[in-house]
């Protein structure tokens, strides 16, 4: 059973009740931000929580057991808490959630009732609605070894061994043109043949979207260099900004033989059978 502070619990027992809720958001690099569904801001916790931003919380779901439980949170997207320009980037991700309950009139009386992290986010008109997924969420994460035909290893880590910093697998390049949100001519990479760096990984450098990486889509040379990427930056790409791309891998033995050179190191099942072979009727003379 949750243990409620004597001081709050005194302001729920007087049946007249001066409750606020306040969300505490805790980005991976470390910065808070404070909302309250209070129409003043309140200080709690040490943290400020702002009353400008407009947010509230849906109902609240939880469960017995390893069920994950969780609800939403719905803002307003402002430049002086939460920018745009932030979520696109992708600097909410896996954000960390607290839930507190303050009597707004003695900040000093407050429980936590929920700790949560930040899941899918939609945007629409000026605001966003957050998902909250409670802390068993974890439990669903996949953790091991996969037995599957394609490799579980990420290209360049301790595993695969592969050294990305060589130049045959690392290209730097500018952005000559955007053609798209996520479509632009590269310059700097004609030494590379085309689809290179499908599925690689690519991080600007310089520019208003310094910092962001995603996943290349695909990778084409006709007349010139075009980069299509999964996810499209916060900021369309200007020209002269910089980037770093690395070399893709479609997990396949094939791909490790003869563009790695690193079959020792693969670490899927090739030969392993798949639902065909073991579905497959016994009929007589065939292997």
């Amino acid at each position: 059973m949750r243990d409620v502070p004597a001081g709050l619990a005194a302001s729920l027992a007087s049946g007249v009740t001066t409750l606020a809720r306040c969300w505490r958001l805790t980005r991976r690099d470390g910065v808070v931000i404070g909302l309250t569904e209070h129409d003043e801001d309140l200080s709690v916790d040490g943290t400020l929580f702002r009353a400008a931003s407009g947010v509230s919380g849906s109902e609240d779901a939880s469960a017995l057991g390893f069920a994950v439980g969780g609800g939403e949170m719905s803002a307003a997207l402002t430049s002086a808490l939460i920018d745009e320009a932030d979520l696109d980037a992708g600097r909410y991700d896996g954000a960390g959630i607290e839930l507190l309950l303050a009597d707004w009139s003695a900040p000093d009386h407050f429980l936590l009732l929920r700790r949560a992290s930040l899941g899918e986010v939609r945007r629409s008109e000026g605001s966003f609605t957050a998902e909250l997924r409670g802390l068993s969420s974890a439990l669903n994460m996949v953790r091991g070894r996969l037995f599957t035909a394609g490799c579980d290893a990420d290209l360049g880590d301790a595993r695969c061994t592969i050294a990305l910093a060589s130049p045959a697998l690392t290209g730097h390049g500018t952005v000559s043109a955007a053609e798209g949100p996520g479509l632009m001519v590269a310059a700097g990479l004609g030494a590379y043949a085309a689809g290179w760096f499908a599925q690689g990984r690519l991080v600007f450098t310089t520019g208003a979207n310094e910092g962001f990486a995603t996943e290349v889509k695909g990778h084409t040379v006709e007349g010139a260099v075009r980069l299509e990427l999964w996810q499209r930056p916060p900021v369309l790409p200007a020209t002269g900004d910089a980037f770093t791309v690395t070399a893709g891998c479609d997990k396949s033995f094939e791909t490790c033989r003869d563009r790695f050179s690193n079959t020792l190191n693969f670490r899927g099942f090739p030969h392993m059978p798949g639902n065909d072979a073991v579905l497959r009727v016994a009929t007589p003379g065939r292997p």
